[in-house]
This record gives structure tokens, C-alpha cells and sequence, in this order.
């Protein structure tokens, strides 16, 4: 325990020293555990063929109705006062607050078949993002990190991966990867990157940073850490991003008004705009989450509203991935860590229940205008082709050409896949 303390004590100093000498801040974290990436098999590889380059991960936190959304049952006692709508696709109706989606129903794949073994949040949002339970002696990676480390960043310039929304410990970390995969954190879109510009003149930050090169020269030649040199590369990539055009892409501002409100104008409608422009600018995966998917009371008063803004701000999203070209090379994922009870509580609101859930694929090679999977009539159980959490990240990974027997090997020694036992779902391809 004390060598572990010890060992953040001295990444943080090396943090805040770096900051206060060269003025310069990025946000960017070393993360909990550097790990030691040892082994790549180079055995048989369930591989897709990787049309999804990009990724975009949209993280309802929470605990999202299915019952509410994508999986309506309208003749059944169960599904209250939501009503459905007929979308583009014959046959496949949604909730009546989203019209957005409805209208791009030919390029959406649901799932409606998902299961989980997990009901609480923590439990639930890690098992999602990892396909792997909670312990507290590990953090496993998220597709991002695995995107980046297979395939390797797109734009050398731009961080690799990006969380946009409230900050969790539980959002698609790099986990036991090195510190170079854990995503650069926004709190709030509508800032933009803070500190990410020169809070001191050119000509004395250059003469900052050949002064720290020189004292740092004989250190970073005696100890040759895989910590110490990826602190050094992320401030490397740190002024390299400083210095482009493309940290432009973090401006939200530099769209016009129409646009910004295309995606509605709060957090969630803003991040997902954030995210149209950070895949624009090639970064491999960027996650939007958004909060507020709690419902145990006035779940039917706060449904429309939570379905509303997310209706309008994926609708804008997938027109413009669409529009410039981005949509086939990038898939784009709407899930949650569990659904809620289909027979709703005294107070007028609905619990946990990983027992039966839907969550939503598209673009990347992804088939377009289907579903997958079917709940019983009141949507309590799972009928037909169960989706467990391990197979919805492997068909996820195996769409972006992430070979699901690929092992690395965590700090520990442990080696893990990207999806663990999980097997794609072929069905889901076009």
C-alpha cells in the first residue's frame, strides 16, 4: 500500500511541476496503473474486417427503459402512458418522443435481447464498458483503449480517445494499458480543451522548455521507466496539439448557431457535437455520456424529456456523420448498464433490471433497419437470441477489426481479451 502511495505521490509531482514550469496544462492524466503490455498473440484471430475504423460510444447513465424506448410493447398493462411510432422501417416502432430516430430507422441496428448479470451502477456501467465484473485489485481497459492500442492513433496530433460529460471512474478507461490510453477527459463541451493554450509568451515557454529538457536529460537517461517515458511523451503530444490547427476541432463555437441548435443546446446535444468534430479530425473513439436515466419516481413525466434530448442531439449526429462520409467507417453505439423493471413501482417509476434490455448500433458496417432479439410480451424476459454483455462488446470489437483473442497482459501477469469469453453476433452485419 505504501509503495503504491508513493508512487502517485511522485507521478502528481511530476504532473504539477511540469504545469507550473512550462505553463502549460492539458487535463490529460497519467492514470492509476501504468501495466506492462507483454504479450500479443499472434495466434488464430476472430477479426472482423474493420469497417469501423471510429467509434462513438453514447452512454445513457442510469439505466435506460427499454420498455420506454425500442422495445414498446403497446398492448401490454406494462407499458403505461408511452406511446410508439411507426418509423421508416415497416414494422419497427419506437417511442413517440424521439421522431429523430424514427426517421433513421434504416440505419439503426437494436438490440433488444440484451442481458446482464449486474444491477447496481458501478457494477453495471463497468461490466458494460469492460465485459468484465468489478474488482478492486484490476482496471480493465474500454473499446477505446483497445482501439488505440491495436489500431494505433489516426491523427498523430489528437489524443486518441476522448470522454466527454460528467466524470466517472467508470467511463471507457485505458485501465492497465499504459497512461498513453487513457482518454483526455471534458467535463463540459461547451468549454472546449482548457489550459490548452500558452499562459506564457512564445519565446519564454520555448526557453522554459529547452531549460526542463536539459535538467530532465540525465534523469530520464539513468531511469528509463515506462512511466517516466510516457510522462515525457504526453507532454510531447501535449505542445505538439498546442502548435496545430487542430485544436480547433475542440471549439464547439466555431459552428454556427443553426447548427448548435440541430443538436439542442445542452450538455448531452453539445457533446455530441464535440464528437461529430473530434471524428471529423480522426480521433479513434470519442464517448458522450449522459446522465439522468435514474427513474425510480416520475418516470413517466421524465421519460420524454430524457428521450427528447436525446433524440434530437443522435438525429443531428448521424445526418452529419452521414453528410461527410463518416458514418460507414465509424460505428456508433447508444447502450446503458442495465434496463428498468417493465412493471412499474408505487411510485409511479421503474427499478433496476439487467434481466432484459436494448441498446442500439449503427453505421461501421453495421446492418441497417433491423432488430435483433425479442423480449416476452410485457417485456420481463428474454425470448429469443439472448445478447450477453461479453457478445455485444465482441460483435462492437469485431467490427472494428479488434481481434477478440488477442491477449495483453495487465501489470499483474493476468492476461485478458477485449471482450473476454464474449462471441460476435454475425447477424448483426451487413
Amino acid at each position: 500500500m505504501l509503495k503504491h502511495s508513493n508512487e502517485l505521490q511522485r507521478r502528481r509531482f511530476l504532473e504539477q511541476s511540469a504545469r507550473r514550469f512550462l505553463g502549460v496544462s492539458t487535463g490529460v492524466s497519467l492514470g492509476m496503473q501504468s501495466g506492462l503490455i507483454t504479450k500479443l498473440d499472434a495466434g488464430n484471430s476472430l477479426q472482423g474486417d474493420g469497417s469501423g475504423k471510429q467509434l462513438i460510444y453514447l452512454f445513457m447513465a442510469g439505466g435506460m427503459s427499454h420498455i420506454d424506448t425500442f422495445d414498446l410493447k403497446p398492448r401490454h398493462e406494462n407499458q403505461g402512458s408511452t406511446r410508439s411510432i411507426q418509423t421508416s422501417v415497416p414494422g419497427f416502432h419506437v417511442a413517440s418522443s424521439m421522431p429523430n430516430l424514427a426517421k433513421h430507422a434504416d440505419k439503426l441496428c437494436v438490440v433488444n435481447s440484451l442481458t446482464s448479470t449486474a444491477g447496481d451502477h458501478e457494477k453495471g456501467n463497468y461490466f458494460m464498458h469492460t465485459s468484465y465484473e468489478q474488482r478492486a485489485t484490476i482496471r480493465h481497459p474500454g473499446l477505446g483503449a483497445w482501439a488505440q492500442r491495436i489500431h494505433g492513433k489516426i491523427n498523430r496530433t489528437m489524443p486518441g480517445s476522448v470522454f466527454i460529460g460528467k466524470e466517472s471512474r467508470f467511463h471507457g478507461s485505458g485501465g492497465f494499458f499504459p497512461p498513453e490510453f487513457e482518454p483526455l477527459a471534458i467535463g463540459d463541451p461547451r468549454t472546449g480543451l482548457k489550459h490548452s493554450r500558452r499562459t506564457v509568451q512564445e519565446e519564454r515557454f520555448d526557453r522554459r522548455l529547452l531549460m526542463a529538457n536539459d535538467l530532465d536529460r540525465e534523469f530520464s537517461s539513468r531511469y528509463r521507466a515506462k512511466p517516466i517515458r510516457a510522462h515525457s511523451e504526453m507532454y510531447e503530444d501535449a505542445i505538439r496539439l498546442m502548435g496545430s490547427e487542430d485544436l480547433n476541432a475542440f471549439n464547439i463555437h466555431k459552428e454556427d448557431k443553426i447548427t448548435k441548435e440541430r443538436y439542442g443546446e445542452d450538455p448531452f446535444g453539445q457533446g455530441c457535437l464535440l464528437a461529430r468534430r473530434l471524428i471529423e479530425c480522426d480521433v479513434r473513439a470519442v464517448e458522450v455520456s449522459y446522465t439522468g436515466w435514474d427513474t425510480h419516481s416520475n418516470h413517466f413525466t421524465a421519460m420524454p424529456l430524457l428521450c427528447q434530448t436525446m433524440d434530437k442531439a443522435i438525429g443531428a449526429l448521424l445526418d452529419d456523420l452521414h453528410v461527410i462520409g463518416k458514418l460507414e467507417n465509424t460505428i456508433v453505439v447508444l447502450t446503458t448498464e442495465f434496463g428498468r423493471t417493465p412493471i412499474p413501482n408505487k411510485n409511479s417509476g421503474r427499478d433496476h433490471y439487467p434481466k432484459a434490455f436494448s441498446s442500439v448500433l449503427a453505421g461501421g458496417g453495421i446492418k441497417g433497419g433491423y432488430c435483433y432479439g425479442r423480449t416476452s410480451s410485457g417485456g420481463e424476459e428474454v425470448e429469443e437470441n439472448a445478447v450477453t454483455i461479453p457478445d455485444f462488446n465482441a460483435t462492437i470489437a469485431t467490427g472494428m477489426g479488434i481481434p477478440l483473442d488477442k491477449e495483453l497482459v495487465s501489470s499483474s501477469g493476468r492476461p485478458f481479451t477485449v471482450a473476454d469469453h464474449g462471441q460476435p453476433i454475425v447477424d448483426l452485419f451487413a
